[in-house]
């Protein structure tokens, strides 16, 4: 037996990226975000509502996204339920310090151990924000003996509509393009 529940924003997993800008004045800026994906090979999407951050990314056409982790829950949190615009430095309220990143005109925040570092290329009028993936950087501590990301060892969260909760990624459930072999 099944429940409908009609037309529901229930997607899962929605990630939960904290999204970093500078305002016009070079101040960094921070938002929780959960209704985000890639668009293609190198292109995320973001689908914002009017923030501080959505000025910003207006005026620099750049910012970070990083993955939210487990050890920073309530920073998490805190960015996504006060606003920009009636905190002036939320980051440092939070408790969160930022690096300028190499790459774009956007903070990276120390504290998450991934994050993605975009320029934006078009922001639409329901305020769909298309950004292209300039660099990706990674905390040592997530990579594995070879180097590459362990996505496990992040401790990226997910957002559950559905209950209003954050939920720690778990663990693997198979190998991509290799399990489906076996029916093949």
């Amino acid at each position: 037996m099944r429940k409908d529940f009609g037309a529901k924003t229930f997607f899962f997993p929605l990630p939960v990226l904290i999204i970093g800008t500078y305002d016009k004045d070079g101040v960094p800026n921070a938002m929780n975000a959960a209704w985000g994906g890639i668009r293609d090979y190198n292109k995320i999407e973001i689908n914002l509502a009017e923030h501080k951050t959505t000025e910003n990314l207006r005026i620099n056409k750049a910012l970070t996204v990083a993955f939210a982790d487990k050890d920073h829950v309530a920073e998490s949190d805190y960015v996504g339920i006060v606003s920009g615009s009636k905190v002036l430095n939320k980051l440092e309220k939070a408790g969160l310090t930022v690096t300028k990143s190499k790459y774009v005109n956007a903070p990276l925040i120390n504290e998450y151990p991934i994050s993605l570092e975009c320029e934006v290329e078009s922001i639409s009028e329901d305020l769909c924000v298309v950004a292209k993936i300039i660099n990706v950087t990674a905390d040592e501590k997530v990579l594995d003996e070879k180097g590459n990301i362990d996505i496990k060892k992040a401790h990226i969260i997910t957002f559950d509509p559905a209950l209003n909760r954050y939920i720690e990624l778990g663990d693997v459930a198979g190998q991509a393009f290799k399990d489906g072999l076996k029916i093949k």
